[in-house]
Order: C-alpha cells, then structure tokens, then sequence
C-alpha cells in the first residue's frame, strides 16, 4: 500500500474509487476533485480526510489544485446511458488531456479506462491481452462509453510522451463488491422477481473485488511509464455471467429470469488475460466465490438462505 506520498484521486466518491480514497487517506496526502452533484458526496470524503476540489473534468479551470502530486489515480468517468457523444468525449478525452496537462509534474499518472475498449470477438469467454484489436464495444444503452473510452487512452498516450508524464492505462474489468458493481446488478434483478438481461451465452467476465483493487493499486501504478503502457486490471479467474448468477441463485434460494436479446455490435464478453498484471501485483485475494458471498453479505444479508 501506497504510504506518505501526495496522491490525486479523481471521482473519489465513485464506486470504484470510494474504497480506494478512503484506504489511501489513512496513510497519504490525498486530494479529490470531482462535480460532487451527490448531496452529501463531498462531506462524505472531507470526513476520510482527503482535501477536496469541486472541479469539473472538462474544463481547464482548475483553480489551486496542486500540479506536484506523487502519484494521479484519474479514476472518474462520464458513463451516462443515451447518445451525447459529445459530453463523453469532452469529460472522457479532452478532460484526460487538460488534466495531464495540469499534473505534468507529477511522477505517476493512472488512467483508468475499460475492457469494453476490445473489439467484440465472438467467443463469450475469449480473453483479451493488451496487444488485442481495439474497437468501439458498444455497451447497450450506453454507445458513448467505450468509444469514449478509447479516444481517452489515445489522449493519455499522446500526453505521456508532450509532457514525460509516466503514464499507465488500466482497463477495468468488472469491479464489484460492498460498494455495487455489475454484479451486484444481477443480484438485485434476482432478488426482485426480475428478468436479468444478458447479450450471449456464455457471456464472460473477470471480475474483481474492491478488496484486490485496493491492493493492486501500487502494483499497477507501477507500470507507468513513457511511453505509456497497458494492463488489464482484473480478477484471476473468467467466469461467464450465467455461472454468477447461478451462484447467487444458490445462496438464495431465488430462481433466476434470464432473459437473452440480440446486440450484434456488442461485446459477448469481456473477460481478459490477467499474464501482465500478476507479474505487476502478484495473485489476487478474493475468488470470485467468495467475493460474491462477501457483496451479498454486505449488501442484502438477508436474502442468504438460512440467514
């Protein structure tokens, strides 16, 4: 874990970042800066102890932000559902570049991006490397994101090189835990009775707990470098969507509902090779099993069987 170094985080309420904020507060400098449009949000991560910023990424109006930071973990997105393609590409690339601008001096600069930047291969559980093709994944009822996506890491690898800014790209897999995730979308269409949407079968992911990405954080940001470079920040294990909610249908003892529909210039699946990112953070902690048990546990006990 990251210790005694000056670290920006943006997005620091979101349900990524929220568990790394709050983890990196307690033994660092740590600055946050989002719109914080969440009543409550900004009081929330003053009381981690992070110095906080009301900025919107988009803008170059950064006011007295420092630009000397250790370490940037750009975490936040515009991940919004509809066809405004060009908010994405303001908040999603040209923010990206005006904030490398601004943090040219820092040491660490960590773009966190998306697995849905892969071009669709027709396989569910194919697992894409770094080196795969790139093309525009198109997640259904949000086409702006991974297009976005991807013209945010062209930004990035352009502004490592014009500032020798090292730079790391992580594309996120499926993030789940305590605090929500894909997953935990399953589970509460499971509990409710509801059909639960899903583009293929099997449709594969790499999911990975909040716990292994609080752990992973030094570890990936450690392959920042110029010109930047590429790592699949996900779980260890694929496993297809179908098999987690299996899963979670055993541990409550609810039937589920899937209901499959057409999206032919979606992704089937994203699960991706994980070679690069253990040689960086070594094994993850949390199987998916257990990490499903644990999202449960901490968010509907309840529903538990036998509980």
């Amino acid at each position: 874990m990251l210790k005694g170094k000056k670290i920006l985080i943006t997005g620091p309420a979101g349900q990524i970042a929220a568990p790394i904020t709050r983890a990196l507060a307690a033994d660092n400098d740590v600055w946050g800066i989002a719109r914080f449009s969440q009543a409550g949000s900004r009081e929330e991560v003053d009381g981690w102890g992070v110095t906080t910023r009301k900025i919107e990424l988009g803008t170059d109006q950064f006011g007295d932000l420092p630009d000397d930071f250790d370490a940037v973990l750009h975490l936040a997105a515009y991940i919004v559902p509809g066809g405004d393609y060009d908010s994405a590409i303001t908040v999603n690339a040209e923010g990206t570049g005006l904030l490398m601008r601004h943090c040219r001096n820092s040491k660490q600069f960590m773009v966190m991006t998306t697995s849905s930047v892969y071009s669709p291969n027709p396989d569910g559980m194919h697992l894409y490397k770094e080196d795969d093709p790139v093309g525009d994944g198109a997640l259904p009822g949000m086409p702006t994101y991974g297009i976005s996506k991807l013209m945010e890491e062209g930004v990035a690898r352009a502004c490592a090189r014009l500032f020798n800014l090292p730079t790391v790209i992580a594309r996120m897999n499926s993030a789940y835990g305590a605090n929500g995730g894909l997953p935990s979308h399953y589970l509460a269409a499971l509990l409710k009775d509801e059909p639960i949407p899903l583009r293929a079968n099997p449709q594969g992911y790499s999911p990975i707990h909040e716990r292994d990405i609080v752990d992973q954080v030094e570890g990936v940001l450690s392959a920042a470098s110029v010109p930047a470079s590429i790592v699949n920040w996900c779980g260890d294990e694929a496993v297809s969507a179908q098999d987690m909610i299996a899963y979670m249908s055993e541990l409550t003892g609810r039937e589920a509902k899937i209901a499959y529909y057409d999206a032919p210039f979606s992704q089937p699946g994203v699960a991706c090779d994980v070679s690069k990112r253990l040689t960086l953070t070594g094994p993850g902690k949390v199987s998916w099993r257990q990490g499903i048990r644990e999202m449960i546990e901490a968010r509907h006990p309840e529903a538990l069987v036998g509980a």
